[in-house]
């Protein structure tokens, strides 16, 4: 709907714009999280690697990736969409550590998602020119940047979606 969009901007103005859209995913993302904690939950496969250190460090690889999307840095030059697959490797994580049904719905549904839109935008963008290297410096910024964020959201978690990021502790 690009028409739409293109419209709502000039209606609104880009920085309005930019906040209904934020306000939007915010709410779309609480609605998961209701959907997710009061569905009825029933064991679908057995998680290989419930608590499992492997899990710890997928999805600090998709803390990085999300960052990577939108920092100057050297990921973009090797991964065309690397929120997209930061999304996917989220969701491989958490479907590693989840073998209910609401997360295989969840989970597997935003990798999912995440998967097909990969698909459809570089097909829709032709080919991909790769953005010119930059000083080794940005990276380690969006990796201590990723850590810092990673670590509060570790942290809150568990009061944030009901479930201990690290099982055990």
């Amino acid at each position: 709907m690009p028409n739409f969009r293109t419209r709502l901007i000039d209606k609104l103005g880009n920085g309005p714009y930019r906040g209904l859209f934020a306000l939007d995913i915010l709410v779309a993302m609480v609605l998961m999280v209701v959907g997710w904690r009061s569905a009825n939950v029933q064991l679908v496969y057995v998680p290989p690697l419930y608590g499992s250190p492997i899990v710890t460090a997928l999805m600090f690889a998709s803390f990085i990736l999300f960052a990577a999307a939108s920092a100057p840095g050297n990921i973009k030059r090797f991964l065309r969409h690397p929120m997209l697959t930061g999304a996917i490797v989220w969701s491989v994580a958490h479907l590693l550590a989840n073998g209910d049904n609401r997360s295989v719905v969840l989970f597997g549904g935003i990798g999912l998602w995440a998967l097909i839109e990969i698909i459809l935008i570089s097909r829709r963008d032709g080919e991909w020119a790769k953005p010119a290297a930059v000083s080794p410096s940005k990276d380690a910024m969006t990796v201590v940047g990723s850590a810092v964020i990673f670590g509060i959201v570790v942290y809150l978690h568990k009061f944030l979606f009901g479930v201990s990021a690290l099982p055990g502790m």
